[in-house]
């Protein structure tokens, strides 16, 4: 009797795939989910006979092992140590279906599957080909289980995502495309098998891959190609972007990582914090991870490590750049939902993970992930990288006058403006979702200052009872005294790129004394993380300030004084250094950033779109500046399919629109986005969710 062979196998496809979660992934090959079983059908060359037996070997990695969890032998029918199990279902004739199930905590990744028969004393393999496996978000024993169906629809499903960006004041909604299953899973699991973590120890990274603390670090490590790991971003935050893209460029992962694996896995030039966290979200849930963006506004980067933001300004009012400290309008990370034995039930939940190299932890530009709720309280010593996440949302913010014999006065401490309007995406909508209150307790309540003490206790190896009061080099200040008088800056109307600027410096006199003021003012171009790019004004002036009066001082920036040195964060800091004469030196810092408002894309859909008939909207962009513009380009993307519209130059002023006809493929939501730019200005952004009625 010839022995028992197999001689086709099915992978039953779309069964597999719907029971997984998995049927929207493009890549053809079997992609299920832990801790769940899946269904494959074996044919025979014959009946089995008594006394014949089967089993089934799994192994991943380069050098499978049982005792490091990446192969495993289980016969049919029985429960074996390694936790997968495999069971015969209904068949027929030489046709048997099988079930195979993996443990809930299996290492994640490319399986090969073999098959063993044996017949009394003989053993005979067959290898059956290979399968992937995910994380698996529906399953209760799985680290990554999330139990709000809406929540795993979101968090790991949504191909559509919005990032918030702008400042505290002005937060804008930007587009992003994440496509996870735009055939992006080999990209993601080869990223894994290029990280150092790999390369130092092979077998050992791939036994830890079923540990979604550990998968969350090592992508955080190569989504930014700082190490000399083929990591996929290069960031770049100043300078020209010649040859390269500029960050602001981006409107989805899909080509980020296409290009990326195009080029031989060298990283893409070039990316910022919001770029960085929406390629590693598209990586994260591809891989089966629940993971969300957030935006941090007024977002501090604390190199010190003393839980304070020291900045600095000159005699006249202008920001210096020798501080290492730094504050961001906003920073993007990502959350991820997994649990944390290592560190206890309670600390379950959002882990914080940043993808942007800002620091090293422990030898590599990675970060996290950090516990939401030991940030929250102030656990700033548990793993990984807790303290300077606090920091970047809790650091008290102190600035400094540097006269011109070197000596620094601390003018301005405020414990509050650091961490604002903490934001994501709602679940299910574009709207905003404020979660400041998952980081830290109310400003200025008696909890907040409690953790603050406890985080700056547990660096310093001390109690503290007060806040310090050094500046950065370690020397002390004196007390910060009440010069007496309160400034704000008020837009006169709001800021329109293209338009002139103006602001009113309201100044307030406190007391019953008359008060004689001088104001030095300066305004400059900025980055979004604060950093100067040109000064463009600077002016000197006095006020008389009677008892309890006040005064409106009014600025005024002409366009022609800015557009040029504008960068694509169209951002412009302006400052005002008031110093009470005969006060021994009382000084008010007052500072404003203002972000220039785009004139809007506008895009009109018609009433209805339904899948698989032709659609056409109607985009309308303008040039709002006071001089023509050439060299238009319109980008019009839907999902990962990008269309380059050419278009004629523009009058001052004018606005103009096209017709665009596209055919949905998929009912649902669908996101379309629009990128303008010209020879004046670039990355004008419009985006619009449709919702793709079924046929």
């Amino acid at each position: 009797m010839a022995d028992l062979t197999p001689t086709h196998i099915s992978w039953q496809p779309s069964v597999n795939a719907a029971n997984h979660h998995t049927d929207r992934y493009a890549n053809t090959e079997l992609t299920v989910r832990r801790g769940q079983g899946f269904t494959i059908t074996l044919y025979f060359n014959r009946l089995r006979q008594n006394g014949e037996s089967l089993a089934f070997v799994t192994e991943i990695g380069p050098y499978p092992s049982e005792s490091h969890r990446t192969r495993a032998v289980f016969n049919l029918s029985e429960a074996g140590p390694s936790g997968w199990s495999a069971a015969q279902g209904p068949s027929e004739a030489t046709a048997t279906n099988f079930v195979i199930t993996s443990p809930a905590n299996a290492v994640i990744g490319r399986y090969n599957l073999t098959l063993l028969v044996t017949s009394g004393n003989k053993i005979s393999s067959r290898y059956l080909g290979q399968f992937v496996l995910l994380f698996n978000p529906w399953c209760t024993g799985d680290d990554v289980f999330i139990a709000n169906e809406n929540e795993r629809q979101e968090y790991v499903l949504n191909e559509n995502g919005i990032i918030f960006v702008g400042n505290a004041r002005y937060i804008e909604a930007r587009a992003w495309y994440y496509g996870q299953f735009q055939d992006l899973l080999n990209i993601c699991l080869t990223m894994l098998d290029l990280s150092l973590y790999y390369r130092q120890d092979p077998g050992m990274d791939v036994s830890r891959r079923g540990d979604p603390k550990y998968v969350g670090r090592v992508i955080s490590s190569m989504i930014n190609g700082n190490d000399n790991d083929n990591g996929v971003l290069l960031g770049k935050w100043q300078g020209s972007f010649h040859s390269h893209e500029n960050p602001s460029r981006w409107d989805g992962s899909v080509v980020i990582l296409k290009k990326w694996r195009q080029d031989n896995y060298r990283p893409v030039q070039y990316g910022q914090c919001w770029v960085f966290a929406g390629v590693m979200c598209t990586v994260l849930r591809c891989l089966g991870i629940p993971t969300r963006l957030v935006s941090n506004f007024n977002s501090a980067h604390d190199v010190d490590r003393n839980l304070s933001i020291d900045k600095y300004y000159d005699s006249s009012g202008r920001s210096l750049n020798i501080s290492k400290d730094s504050t961001w309008d906003y920073h993007v990370w990502n959350e991820s939902w997994f649990v944390r034995p290592d560190l206890g039930r309670s600390y379950n939940g959002w882990q914080v993970l940043d993808a942007t190299p800002q620091e090293q932890s422990k030898g590599i530009f990675q970060c996290g992930p950090a516990s939401v709720v030991a940030i929250k309280e102030g656990e700033v010593d548990l793993d990984y990288d807790t303290l300077f996440v606090y920091t970047e949302v809790n650091a008290d913010c102190n600035r400094w006058i540097v006269y011109n014999d070197g000596t620094k006065k601390r003018v301005y401490c405020d414990t509050e403006i650091i961490g604002r309007f903490i934001s994501t995406k709602a679940l299910g909508s574009n709207a905003r979702v404020d979660v400041t209150a998952n980081y830290k307790y109310p400003e200025g309540s008696s909890e907040e200052r409690r953790v603050y003490k406890k985080a700056l206790a547990k660096i310093l190896g001390t109690s503290v009872t007060e806040g310090r009061t050094e500046s950065a080099d370690g020397r002390p200040s004196e007390t910060v005294r009440n010069p007496g008088i309160a400034g704000k800056f008020k837009l006169a109307e709001p800021p329109v790129f293209g338009k002139d600027i103006n602001l009113i410096l309201v100044l307030n006199n406190l007391s019953s004394d008359r008060k004689a003021v001088r104001v030095d003012m300066s305004a400059s171009t900025i980055l979004y993380t604060r950093r100067t790019v040109a000064e463009i004004l600077k002016a000197t002036t006095s006020a008389e300030l009677g008892p309890k009066q006040g005064k409106h001082i009014r600025v005024k920036i002409p366009y022609a004084h800015y557009g040029k040195y504008l960068t694509t964060d169209k951002r412009i800091q302006v400052t005002a250094l008031c110093e009470v004469m005969r006060s021994h030196g009382l000084k008010l810092l007052v500072e404003k950033t203002i972000i220039l408002e785009d004139t809007n894309i506008i895009i009109k859909l018609p009433r209805r779109i339904v899948v698989n008939r032709a659609a056409t909207l109607e985009i309308s962009y303008a040039n709002p500046l006071p001089e023509p513009v050439s060299r238009c380009v319109l980008l019009v993307t839907l999902m990962n399919q990008q269309v380059k519209i050419n278009l004629a130059r523009l009058a001052p002023r004018e606005r103009s629109k096209i017709y665009f006809e596209f055919t949905p493929r998929r009912s649902g939501p669908l996101q379309l986005q629009v990128d303008f730019s010209c020879d004046k200005f670039s990355h004008v952004k419009g985006f619009v969710t449709i919702a793709v009625a079924p046929s």
